[in-house]
């Protein structure tokens, strides 16, 4: 049985995702406000957070705030008034995912079971060395683990699946669907543009290492991670 959080002052939305996703082997733990959202979140027992925005007490993107300086669990975000900003906000300050309410349970099971496959750590005790290094970047799948110059770079566990997936596929055009399905468990939909947001974090990160120049956008063709920075061609 896997372990959720959700924290959403709507008692019957939580009430009727906690009878589909039980059956479905999970554990459907609640909190209804900020305070005690937060107190749940920091108890580190669960293994994912599915967090509304509007929350009683507290905004649900300032919990996430919060949440992100002491922890990466992840957390699939819930955008009530279903706009654009709401969502891009969510994953710029560290969300891993988003659904618009009101939501399916078929599809917010579909989200976390995507989220949780791709954050699995299944590292084992002395992880062999599966070092990946091009440049100023070292990556190792075993560790989950990006370094810029011999520098942590602290990744959510999209960002890393980007980064690696661009890794393997190096100077190869990734297409934004390819890169979707590989880093993000799912397909993208029509105007989602969650795999760029995550992209930009990441691109950020890099940059304090001089690396964001070798992760390149090709116009209408998706994305590059070039041997040389300023190689490839800008979107």
């Amino acid at each position: 049985m896997t372990d959720i959080l959700m924290i959403d002052d709507d008692v019957e939305f939580v009430q009727m995702m906690r009878e589909y996703l039980e059956p479905e082997g999970f554990i459907v733990t609640s909190a209804h406000n900020y305070d005690s959202g937060l107190q749940a979140a920091r108890q580190h027992q669960h293994a994912l957070i599915v967090l509304d925005v509007m929350l009683p007490g507290g905004s649900g993107f300032d919990l996430l705030r919060t949440l992100r300086k002491e922890s990466k669990i992840p957390v699939l975000l819930l955008t009530g008034r279903g706009e654009a900003i709401d969502r891009i906000v969510g994953l710029e300050i560290g969300a891993d995912d988003y659904l618009p309410k009101p939501a399916d349970p078929r599809e917010l099971t579909a989200r976390i079971r995507a989220i949780l496959r791709r954050t699995e750590k299944d590292a084992p005790e002395e992880p062999k060395d599966d070092w990946i290094r091009i440049g100023e970047i070292a990556l190792s799948a075993g560790r989950r683990e990006i370094r810029c110059n011999d520098q942590l770079v602290e990744a959510t566990a999209f960002e890393f699946n980007i980064l690696e997936y661009l890794l393997r596929h190096l100077g190869k055009i990734v297409p934004r669907e390819e890169l979707a399905e590989a880093a993000l468990g799912r397909k993208l939909g029509m105007l989602d543009r969650s795999i760029d947001v995550h992209l930009i974090r990441l691109r950020k990160k890099l940059a304090a290492c001089g690396a964001d120049e070798r992760i390149k956008a090709v116009r209408g063709s998706g994305y590059i991670f070039t041997g040389v920075p300023g190689d490839g061609e800008n979107g």
